[in-house]
This record gives structure tokens, C-alpha cells and sequence, in this order.
């Protein structure tokens, strides 16, 4: 267990080190909405979905109704239903433990997932099991520290929020040069800027988001097969 436990702080340690600015960021902006780091603790802890908790800032401080705050969350975390398609006979086989993969299954876990390179020291059910809580402690820790510290120094929080926006740029830049199909982030970009055309700044997301889920769906056949061609 020593072992595994090692394993699983190595293999993590590259999402602490992405965390750093974007849990701090996160905690920042929900303490410069009035929201204490107890608030701050709970969202990272039970909603645990960095994109869909930046938007929850504005979210609260908006009045949106639920309804919309559903289904936008439903729209922009769809793709972990792809995530956990790939996983589902691994994760049936970890017994209980599998709920808890199931629910910590972010962006960042799902890349740690798909990386596993187990020694033959290491018990694989526990590296998963670890690996996955190590990202979700670090996440949690973050985004509390990040409140702690915008409630002791307090400064302009003007375009913070931009840490997470510019770190998934880094990340779609990262996977389309390695892509063989870059379909999906073209669809995605035409039909961001249509939206914004015609629904402007403020309401394009939504829109946009139904938009491209119903393209990638429409258009699976022509995205997989390249994938599975790598494979």
C-alpha cells in the first residue's frame, strides 16, 4: 500500500501543479462574491467541476433560475458520459469504490486514468482509487486556501477568471496537435462564434453548447473512427 500510495502522489503531482492557479483563482472570486471558504470547501467538494463551479460565481451572484443552471451544467459536463463509457468494466470490477470513480471522474482524472502504467509492485484497483482522491484533495485544498487568501489580502480580481479559460486553451492546443481528427474542436468553433453572432456575449453558451453536442452526435460515425484506428 506504501508503494501504491507513492505511485499514486507521483502520478498526481502534474494536476497539483495545474491546480495551483486555477484553485486559487476559483476560491478568489467565490470570496470576492461573498462567499466564505466554507462556501468555497462545499462546491469543490460535492459539485467537484471546475468549469461548471467558475460559472456558478456569476451563476450566484446573477439570480439564475435552476432550470437553466440544470440544464447548463448537464450540457457542459455531457463529455464525462464519454469518459465513463471507456471505463465502465474497469470501474465494475473495484466493487463500492467504483461510485466514488465514478463521481471524481474530472478532465484531469480521466487523463490520469488513461496514463496508468502499473508496476508489478502496485496494486491497480488502489492506484485508481488513490490517484483519483489525491486530485480531488488537491482541488479541494486549493480552491479553500484560494478563499483564505482573498479574505486576508484582499486586491482587484479583475480577469482571474480567465485562469481557467487559458488553461483549457492550453489543453485543446495540446490535444489538436496530436489529434488525427480535429472535427470536433472545428464544430465546436463555428458554432460558438454563429451563437455569439446571433445570441450575443451574454447568452451564446447555452445555444452553443446544445449545438455541438447535437453535431458530435450526429457526426460520431465520422469522429471515431480515427480513434479507434489509433487504438
Amino acid at each position: 500500500m506504501a508503494k501504491t500510495l507513492r505511485y499514486a502522489i507521483k502520478h498526481s503531482f502534474p494536476i497539483f501543479i495545474s491546480f495551483i492557479p486555477v484553485g486559487l483563482a476559483y476560491g478568489v472570486l467565490m470570496q470576492s462574491a461573498g462567499y466564505n471558504f466554507i462556501w468555497t470547501g462545499a462546491c469543490s467538494l460535492f459539485v467537484l467541476a471546475g468549469s461548471l463551479q467558475y460559472l456558478m460565481v456569476s451563476f450566484f451572484a446573477g439570480g439564475v433560475s435552476l432550470a437553466t443552471v440544470a440544464i447548463m451544467a448537464l450540457l457542459l459536463n455531457s463529455r464525462h458520459i464519454f469518459y465513463g463509457l471507456s471505463f465502465i468494466e474497469k470501474f465494475r470490477s473495484f466493487g463500492l469504490w467504483k461510485y466514488f470513480l465514478i463521481y471524481s471522474l474530472t478532465d484531469e482524472n480521466y487523463s490520469l486514468h488513461c496514463s496508468h502504467n502499473f508496476p508489478d509492485d502496485i496494486d491497480e484497483k488502489w492506484a485508481y482509487v488513490v490517484t483519483a482522491s489525491m486530485a480531488w484533495l488537491y482541488w479541494v485544498i486549493l480552491s479553500i486556501a484560494g478563499a483564505l487568501i482573498g479574505t486576508l489580502i484582499p486586491f482587484d480580481t479583475t480577469g482571474i477568471d480567465f485562469a481557467l479559460t487559458a488553461l483549457f486553451i492550453i489543453i485543446l492546443i495540446e490535444q489538436m496537435s496530436g489529434a488525427d481528427n480535429r472535427l470536433p474542436a472545428l464544430l465546436a468553433f463555428v458554432s460558438s462564434i454563429v451563437c455569439l453572432v446571433i445570441f450575443g456575449p451574454s447568452n451564446f453558451i447555452l445555444p452553443s453548447l446544445v449545438i455541438t453536442v447535437a453535431l458530435l452526435t450526429i457526426l460520431r460515425s465520422r469522429i471515431e473512427p480515427a480513434g479507434k484506428e489509433e487504438k
